[in-house]
Order: C-alpha cells, then sequence, then structure tokens
C-alpha cells in the first residue's frame, strides 16, 4: 500500500477526536479552557455526533463538563471562516441529542448547559494565537445587535504560537508536540510512514502521549498517515497548472503559455495572501492599501473567497482569471 493510498487528510483531526475523546485528557482540555480545577474525567459525558457529514469531515468532538457547560469543538489544519455557521448546525443537532423531543413543546423553561465554541489550528500558515469568528460576520444584511449570534474561538496551537494553553493543558501541549515532531521529521525528507512511527517512539521515549500510542498503537499510525497537505497540494496543483500553460504555448506560442502560467502563479499568490489578511479581520480596503493593489481586484477576489471558503486558492485563481478573460 502507497503513502499517498493509505493518506488522509483528516489525519490529525481524527487523531485529535480520538486523544480528547479519552476522559482524562477531555477534563484536562476543559479546565484550561476554564481556567478552574473542579471538573474531572468521571463529570465529562460525551456527546459528539457520529456520522456528521460536512465535506466528508466527521471530526468534530462535543462533550458536557459536569452538565453544565458543553464544549463543541473542532480541530482544523486548514482555517475555515465558516466554523461559526457549521457550529450552528452542529449545535442544534447535539442539543435534538440532549432534549427529548416532547420537552420543547412544555411551557415551563428548560434549562440547558451553557455552549462554548473553539475550533483549535494547527496548519503551517501563519494565524494569530486567537481569533474570535462570529455568525453574523456572514449576514449579508449587517445589525448592530442581530438576533442570532454564534462565536468560535480558534485556538493556535502550534508550538510556534505560544498560546498560554499549551503550558496550562497538558494534554494539549503532548498533542502539539506530537504533531509538530511529525511535521519536522516530513520536513526532514523523511517518509511518512517513518516520520510518523519516529514521533512516535520519541514521544514514548520522552513521556509524551504514553498512554494514547500504546493503547491504540498501529490505529494511531493509521490515523496519522498523510496526503499531501495543503500546501503540497497548492505546489503541485500550480506546477501541473503553470507546466499546461507551457504545453499550450507550444501548440499557440510559447510566450503566451509563459504568460499564462506566469498570471496563475501571481494571481494564486495573491489569493493566499489575501485570505491571511481576511482571516486576521482586514477589509479589502485595507488589504488594497496594504498591497498597493487596486482595491477592486482585491475586492472581487474577497468575493471569491467569501463564496466558497473551502475552495483551495489556486482554483480561487482560476476562477478569476476565467471571469477576466
Amino acid at each position: 500500500m502507497t503513502d499517498q493510498s493509505r493518506s488522509s487528510r483528516e489525519h490529525k483531526a481524527s487523531a485529535f477526536t480520538a486523544y480528547f475523546s479519552m476522559p482524562e485528557n477531555a477534563a484536562d482540555l476543559y479546565r484550561s479552557l476554564s481556567h478552574t480545577n473542579d471538573i474531572g474525567p468521571g463529570d465529562i459525558e460525551f456527546t459528539t455526533l457520529q456520522g456528521v457529514l460536512f465535506m466528508a469531515r466527521k471530526n468534530d468532538l462535543a462533550f458536557q463538563a459536569g452538565r453544565k457547560v458543553l464544549i463543541i469543538s473542532e480541530h482544523q489544519s486548514t482555517l475555515n471562516l465558516n466554523m461559526p455557521l457549521r457550529n450552528s448546525i452542529y449545535y442544534g443537532r447535539t442539543m435534538e441529542k440532549l432534549i427529548e423531543p416532547t420537552d420543547i413543546y412544555r411551557t415551563g423553561r428548560i434549562l440547558i448547559p451553557r455552549p462554548e465554541f473553539y475550533t483549535f489550528y494547527n496548519g503551517r500558515k501563519d494565524q494569530p494565537r486567537e481569533l474570535i469568528m462570529k455568525l453574523s460576520d456572514s449576514y449579508l444584511e449587517k445589525t448592530e445587535e442581530p438576533m442570532l449570534e454564534l462565536k468560535v474561538k480558534m485556538i493556535n496551537i502550534n508550538p510556534s504560537a505560544g498560546h498560554p494553553i499549551l503550558t496550562e493543558s497538558r494534554s494539549v501541549y503532548e498533542y502539539s508536540y506530537f504533531n509538530q515532531r511529525i511535521r519536522d521529521n516530513l520536513d526532514a525528507k523523511m517518509r511518512r510512514d517513518t516520520a510518523i512511527e519516529q514521533a512516535m517512539r520519541d514521544c514514548l521515549r520522552e513521556g509524551i502521549m504514553v498512554d494514547f500510542i500504546r493503547e491504540h498503537g498501529s490505529e494511531v499510525i493509521n490515523m496519522l498517515f498523510t496526503e499531501f497537505n495543503m500546501e503540497d497540494a497548492l505546489r503541485v496543483r500550480g506546477e501541473e497548472m503553470y507546466e499546461e500553460g507551457l504545453a499550450d504555448g507550444e501548440a499557440r506560442g510559447k510566450s503566451a503559455g509563459l504568460a499564462a502560467g506566469k498570471a496563475a502563479g501571481e494571481i494564486c499568490e495573491l489569493v493566499r495572501i489575501v485570505r491571511t489578511k481576511l482571516a486576521k479581520g482586514l477589509s479589502a480596503a485595507k488589504i488594497a492599501d496594504i498591497l498597493e493593489t487596486d482595491e477592486k481586484i482585491i475586492a472581487d477576489i474577497v468575493s471569491l473567497i467569501q463564496r466558497e471558503p473551502e475552495t483551495d486558492d489556486l482554483a480561487v485563481a482560476e476562477h478569476y482569471l476565467n471571469r477576466r478573460s
């Protein structure tokens, strides 16, 4: 079986879900989020949705802490600005599990756990330590006090981000450390299976995620096999598009092919930068000012990104160029 065929883009999310589905780790995670010490493994009640399909993902995690607080979280290696919308769907389905269907018709008040929503990020692209994403940011019509609001806190758990949660939560630190060791091994040109196995050996030797690795064994390896990360995928697609431009140029003229390939590469890089700036809450006008670029160009790219946030940078660039042609 090849590395690629064994790969799954959800490798970190699956490992995250499995790791924090251990009650002791979920309790440790909650204590670090709430800055309290009154919740133990016995107070955790999992309400994770099984079989929730959203872009073929099943990587959400939900649990009640002491039946008072409902935590709905997700791990991502690519930041998705639609998380408030997705969490609103998750929340509705989760409440359907917690409340008897007939109870909602009672006139007396139904008491429910207070919900909190988190996204844990450890992708390669630079992101702030924290980012608050709001459902109202997606509303076509803005208002100062929307009747429905949902906020998701993105927490960057990359070691380089230095978020306090890495010192407050041993389980989050160990998970982050393990993934960083795998990434370092991959950067050292190790095969994916070798990179993962070496990281596991290193972690066992250093007392990192010991119980999880020993208990799940080869299952951990299967969960952690990766296909190309998003950056690699964009790089390969960019090279392919450039080569297609060259091939087309041989039939129509090499200079035209080179120009098309160069234009696609430049726009793809511009899209990447715009997406990063958007994630930091900057407007199209501000981004255009920073990049010293025509505001209409930036506005068009922003519109394409917001319309289909799951679409990668190269696809957005292709769409943009097609609109102009």
